[in-house]
């Protein structure tokens, strides 16, 4: 990816790195730690990392979200600096459900807040410290990767990321970005909703599989783990050659 160290010191940023990121998809995360420390800032990983209580808050059981949303973000209102996430849904708990959930709760309602204020998902962090491509560094076009992009729900519309991930995909000189039929469309992931309505998460599975296949992407990437774990796991059954992947692995050059 382009850019490089800021000549300033650097900045510390603090990775959230989810519960998906660090169980299933431990790459994304060490691709994003990588993608911070090019992009001019010192990254520290909290200890004590849970969960942010999304899945317990979607599933309406209210007090065991707060429970777990507690712990969250005690731990990050003890650091410094953004809190940058590699995830959409993630991301959007912690700046927008969080106040919600403990609304007439002055006390953790302020610390919610407080954390919000910071938290930043990691391609719209990235956005705005990559500088564009010099001109004639893309490979001929038949050398280049096929890529298309799945933009997540939370990251689209709840936190209304759409052109930062694409921006930066563009300026990876070895990918060719392949636009996607109907492309804001979910790919039936939704957390529990997968769970809770697996039929209607099937449909619009293969939807969105069939959809990736007919775009001759070599590999389609997301900004959310769920996603990408549910995009692959459709793609495989169907018997297709397609790699799915973080965003964060394609910007970092290890998965093109």
């Amino acid at each position: 990816m382009a850019g490089g160290p800021s000549a300033s010191p650097p900045q510390r940023v603090q990775l959230f790195r989810t519960c998906l990121v660090n169980d299933f998809l431990p790459e994304a995360g060490i691709a994003a730690v990588g993608l911070l420390e090019r992009a001019g800032c010192e990254v520290e990983v909290p200890r004590g990392q849970t969960c942010c209580g999304q899945p317990a808050w979607n599933a309406g059981f209210r007090e065991e979200a707060r429970a777990v949303a507690r712990h969250a973000l005690a731990g990050l209102a003890r650091t410094e600096g953004p809190v940058v996430i590699p995830s959409g849904s993630c991301a959007d708990m912690l700046v927008h459900q969080t106040a919600e959930l403990f609304r007439g709760d002055a006390e953790w309602s302020a610390t919610a807040r407080a954390v919000a204020a910071r938290c930043v998902e990691l391609t719209a962090f990235l956005a705005g410290r990559v500088a564009s491509p010099p001109s004639g560094t893309a490979k001929p076009a038949a050398s280049r990767v096929k890529t298309a992009y799945h933009p997540s729900c939370h990251l689209l519309r709840g936190l209304g990321v759409r052109e930062e991930p694409l921006r930066l995909l563009a300026a990876v000189p070895s990918l060719e970005q392949v636009p996607l039929a109907a492309p804001e469309e979910c790919c039936g992931f939704g957390g529990a909703f997968s769970v809770g309505q697996p039929d209607l998460s099937g449909a619009m599975l293969e939807r969105k599989c069939a959809a990736i296949e007919a775009s001759g992407a070599d590999v389609v990437a997301s900004c959310d783990a769920g996603c990408v774990l549910h995009l692959a796991g459709g793609l495989r059954r169907r018997g297709s050659r397609v790699r799915v992947v973080h965003v964060a692995q394609l910007l970092d050059g290890g998965a093109a």
